[in-house]
């Protein structure tokens, strides 16, 4: 049945033709269904690693304790009684079953219909199972976990042929203090019949998760503000005190932005450090977070740093890009948005600059887009400031520029979509081509 104007669902056997000739090395055909980019390049990767769609690997499950020590550590227990209340009402038998996993895809509660329950034990989707795409294939709670990103997957999608009886999606979880996933929740049922709305419960359980993080992070806030207050009256200088994840709890004598970008290394005990738009900084670590003393005032941000300098775009770890700059004045460091992640790819790799509309057809294979493109790159210019020049959009020719890549190219920003992204990761894959490196005596 077509619910209002939603397309309907391709049968399941264009699904299933398009999967036999993709696993056999076959081109589609233009009867078959065509594949969506993020299931392709899901199994690209899988058929690249060497895993057999005919024959599921042994699941690999996590002991005991370290499952409750993983509980622990995600804090997404609280969340679950306002998951459970609103997915599973008293009586009703949802022909669904709820799985919440950490960030790497290690299964840490299961809840549903019990009948269900006993179906996906025998493929095993269970607690303390790691349900990782390299572990288990192409399924939506490796999908969502690899690429940060909600992941449908249904019946022929799976990499895996035993799991094409099920249909599934998963929604990240994040992190309201860092904007970086602390877990997935993902709904899975029977392949049979209609379960479009798997999508809506999975996004509307995901930002209920959200929201019961961050009235605690709040809370937490509160608490750290209680103690700061005091603190900070007895300084007769500038000073703020942030907690862990660099939100600020109180300042006085100077203005306080609602988090402060933190630098990557790690603070340990009382020194001074240089920190973005304060500039040069004592740290000292509170109980639940740092107070900080700035010195005399000096120039803070990318204006700062003087000389060629250092640009480097860390993609290593798939959940957290980094752009860090260095230079005379200090280390800035910065985590972009998926957008100017992008963005910072395409002009890492482009030194000579690109056009709006041709960073408009990389990214959005549309060149009329450069009303888009620029709105992106003015809001990426607030933290690169002249690095970023225009007429065509480039990186400063002054500055070594390092793009840090996965291990793996198909981990390189397995969240995008873009048909530049897409291509990058091909041709990193057949050794086409290499990412830029700065050399050794460059780099501060």
């Amino acid at each position: 049945m077509q619910h209002g104007t939603r397309s309907p669902r391709p049968p399941a056997r264009a699904h299933a033709r398009a999967y036999d000739r993709t696993m056999a090395g076959e081109r589609p055909a233009p009867d078959d269904h065509p594949v969506r980019p993020e299931i392709e390049d899901s199994w690209a990767r899988l058929r690249r690693l060497g895993m057999d769609p005919e024959r599921p690997r042994e699941t690999h499950r996590v002991a005991p304790a370290e499952l409750e020590e993983l509980r622990r550590a995600t804090g997404l227990a609280a969340v679950l009684p306002v998951l459970r209340s609103t997915l599973f009402m008293p009586g009703d038998a949802t022909p669904l079953v709820l799985a919440v996993s950490d960030p790497k895809a290690r299964i840490l509660w299961m809840d549903g219909e019990q009948r269900l329950r006993r179906a996906v034990d025998a493929i095993g989707l269970e607690q303390g199972a790691l349900w990782s795409e390299d572990e288990v294939g192409t399924n939506a709670i490796g999908l969502a976990a690899r690429t940060a990103r909600p992941a449908q997957v249904h019946s022929a999608e799976h990499y895996l042929r035993s799991h094409h009886s099920w249909s599934c999606f998963g929604a990240p979880i994040r992190d309201p203090r860092t904007g970086r996933p602390a877990g997935v929740v993902d709904l899975s049922g029977p392949a049979v019949g209609d379960h479009h709305y798997l999508r809506q419960l999975a996004l509307t359980a995901a930002r209920l998760a959200e929201t019961e993080l961050r009235a605690a992070h709040l809370e937490a806030l509160h608490h750290l503000r209680t103690v700061a207050v005091p603190l900070l009256a007895r300084f007769g200088g500038p000073a703020l005190v942030v907690d862990p994840a660099g939100w600020t709890a109180a300042a006085v004598g100077v203005p306080a932005p609602p988090r402060l970008a933190l630098p990557a290394e790690n603070w340990e005990g009382s020194s001074v450090h240089w920190v973005p738009t304060l500039g040069e900084c004592t740290v000292e670590p509170l109980a639940d977070g740092w107070l900080i003393r700035p010195s005399a005032p000096q120039p803070a941000g990318p204006a700062a740093h003087s000389g060629p300098g250092l640009v480097e775009l860390d993609l290593r770890r798939t959940d957290r890009p980094e752009l860090r700059v260095s230079g005379s004045a200090g280390c800035w460091s910065h985590t972009p948005s998926p957008r100017h992640t992008e963005l910072l790819l395409m002009l890492g790799l482009h030194r000579d600059g690109l056009s709006a509309a041709e960073l408009a057809e990389a990214l959005f294979a549309d060149p009329g887009r450069t009303v888009t493109v620029r709105a992106e790159l003015s809001r990426l210019r607030r933290h690169l400031g002249p690095l970023l020049e225009a007429r065509p959009y480039r990186l400063s020719a002054c500055a070594q520029v390092t793009v840090h890549g996965p291990d793996d190219p198909y981990d390189l920003l397995p969240g995008s979509a873009s048909p530049a992204v897409r291509a990058l990761r091909a041709d990193l894959a057949h050794g086409v081509l290499r990412l830029p490196t700065a050399p050794a005596a460059a780099r501060p």
